[in-house]
């Protein structure tokens, strides 16, 4: 169930629906093959997506995220919401539209704050879907969930930046078709702290920069895309790609991390939507002690709860959204903070529940169910862990009750 929140969405969302009925459900199995059909070759492109990627852009489904922007389809956040849901109910249909995370957030941050030529070389071909692109800011030494921690140095050389640093969880790190790196450092460590970091666009094959390995998330090493540790030594970029100016990374970070959050949330309510499609027909199919599992009671008590949890989800995802829109991201950090804490376990919960329903199969790949659960889990993680947004939305609430301070 999505609801359709004005007339052009509602338009986009049918003829959203009917190209994933048409072109992407009937294709699962074929890019599954198609990812996995050369042993040893683990990051591989399917011949699939790009004709599917193809046929969404001549229907004038393309780059539908980018609220307020010309490069985008003129959508709000609100409007975009239920076509993030219908797309993540197939995990690899967003880059079908061109709407694939990292590359919206970094799409999104080259749009609000790179310079005309910066957008010219690396924001237009994210656009066409011809490249790929991620973003580096986790680090393995530090806990970079606080993103002041970041010890990569960016120092000024002449006319040139040196990067030296070691980063992981670079989604996107080993895609064969990446195409620029957004690197988040220090470019002045005596200055204020949030004005200590900054970010640069680095080509991957700038030398001194090292793949160590991929990462795995729950032994799926997440194929075509890839999480990559990566070591940057003594790496040299010209000093236009600096991107708006030293100092200014914290800022962008956040003006980044709040639509990528909440297109996160909003993809997870449509994959939970799956799950529970899925849990039901398998309880209907499957009969113990002389009835189906559909009639137990503790069965039609977590589908129930599973049901409750999705709408809630969505409507607080909704009006998040709407706060974006109307307020502004800084205003609606507690509701963005609140989705992503919400939407993250509530995906966790529905996909455990539905490995129940399936039993020793839901472990296996057959029903791509472990791999559903892996990733919901880890982005209770990514884009900032459960307990950092809960610290945000306290200390917001409190701050609605302390008292003035008195005037000195």
């Amino acid at each position: 169930m999505v609801a359709a929140v004005s007339e052009i969405g509602d338009a986009l969302l049918a003829r959203l629906q009917a190209f994933m009925a048409a072109h992407v459900y009937p294709n699962e199995a074929l890019y599954e093959q198609q990812l996995h059909a050369v042993p040893g070759e683990v990051f591989r492109v399917p011949a699939i997506m790009d004709e599917l990627k193809a046929k969404a852009r001549a229907e004038g489904l393309w780059n539908l995220f980018l609220p307020h922007s010309s490069s985008g389809a003129g959508l709000t956040n609100l409007e975009y919401a239920p076509l993030a849901e219908e797309m993540g109910r197939v995990y690899w249909a967003p880059e079908v539209f061109n709407c694939n995370a990292p590359d919206t957030g970094n799409m999104e941050l080259l749009d609000r704050y790179g310079t005309e030529e910066q957008k010219r070389k690396y924001l237009l071909p994210l656009l066409e879907g011809k490249t790929r692109s991620a973003y580096c800011m986790t680090e393995p030494d530090v806990a970079s969930s606080d993103a002041t921690n970041v010890q990569t140095r960016i120092e000024r050389d002449g006319d040139h930046y040196v990067i030296n640093g070691h980063k992981w969880w670079t989604t996107n790190a080993y895609h064969p078709n990446t195409a620029i790196y957004i690197v988040m450092g220090k470019t002045d460590p005596t200055a204020p702290t949030h004005l200590q970091q900054s970010q640069i666009l680095v080509e991957p094959g700038t030398p001194g920069i090292r793949l160590m390995r991929p990462l795995s998330v729950f032994g799926y090493y997440e194929p075509p895309k890839g999480h990559g540790e990566v070591i940057f030594e003594n790496v040299r970029v010209p000093v236009e790609n600096i991107i708006l100016g030293e100092g200014r990374g914290f800022e962008i970070s956040q003006g980044r991390l709040g639509p990528g959050r909440i297109h996160h949330c909003m993809r997870i309510v449509g994959q939970s939507e799956r799950l529970l499609e899925q849990m039901c027909r398998r309880l209907l199919s499957r009969n113990t002690f002389g009835k189906p599992l559909a009639e137990r009671s503790v069965w039609q008590e977590r589908i129930a709860e599973a049901r409750i949890e999705i709408n809630m989800c969505r409507l607080l995802t909704q009006h998040a959204a709407h706060l974006m829109d109307t307020v502004g991201n800084k205003a609606a950090r507690s509701e963005i903070s609140q989705i992503k804490v919400a939407a993250t376990r509530m995906g966790q919960r529905i996909a455990d529940m539905t490995i129940q329903a399936f039993g020793a199969a839901g472990v296996t790949d057959d029903f791509g169910l472990a791999h559903t659960y892996a990733r919901m889990r880890t982005l209770r993680i990514g884009d900032g862990p459960d307990e950092v947004h809960n610290r945000t939305i306290a200390r917001l609430e409190l701050a609605k009750y302390k008292p003035p301070r008195e005037k000195k």
